[in-house]
């Protein structure tokens, strides 16, 4: 249970990256009073929680809506936060690929760049899914998942809250450096994934 555990909060943290959302949340707080920014922080925390919870409670009664089997979801799901992985890595930094992502309304900037895509990004979303698998976790162990996102979501709002004495501590460089080292666990944890489901896949096919 105890690796269970450690191994969903390392993947959750890993795909919602608190620390890389910080420079995008200073970049678009920016000229704002400590009162404004603590409200985008909320904000911005309160709609990445609610999207994240629908696809933890809807995202698998979907698939089997659109008769998707689950193995093939996770070959999936797992190819793609492998690539979005390899972004973080070899790509742009978190930051610099979401820092000029501007919107001319002030408080839209809760929902976008720093709500979606920067902290339920695609990768969280699909991660997610695949944690609260129906055939391999039962109601419990996803509860269980959601208040591990809920800490995770909980943890980047205090970072956000703590952006600007950060900010001068690790600089832009550091939150860079800091996203490569979780794109190096998140595709790590990728590969197992893609490894399990097609396992599952062809373990069906041949029964």
């Amino acid at each position: 249970m105890l690796e269970l555990l450690l191994t969903q909060f390392v993947l959750l943290w890993a795909v919602i990256d608190p620390v890389g959302s910080i420079p995008v949340f200073l970049s678009q707080t920016r000229g704002m009073t400590a009162a404004q920014q603590r409200r985008i922080a909320f904000k911005a925390i309160f709609i990445s929680a609610l999207t994240l919870l629908f696809f933890l409670v809807a995202g698998q009664i979907l698939l089997e809506a659109m008769e998707v089997p689950l193995p093939a979801f996770q070959v999936a799901g797992g190819l793609v936060l492998l690539l979005f992985a390899l972004t973080m890595i070899f790509g742009e930094s978190k930051p610099a690929q979401e820092i000029d992502l501007h919107d001319e309304n002030l408080w839209d900037k809760a929902v976008y760049p720093l709500a979606i895509p920067s902290i339920a990004s695609p990768g969280a979303m699909l991660a997610i899914v695949l944690l609260t698998d129906n055939t391999r976790f039962d109601v419990t162990q996803q509860a269980i998942t959601a208040v591990i996102m809920l800490s995770v979501l909980a943890i980047t709002l205090v970072l956000l809250m703590l952006a600007n004495p950060i900010q001068r501590v690790i600089g832009a460089a550091g939150a860079a450096i800091v996203s490569r080292v979780m794109g190096l666990i998140l595709a790590s944890v990728a590969m197992n994934e893609l490894l399990s489901g097609l396992h599952s896949y062809f373990t069906q096919l041949a029964g």
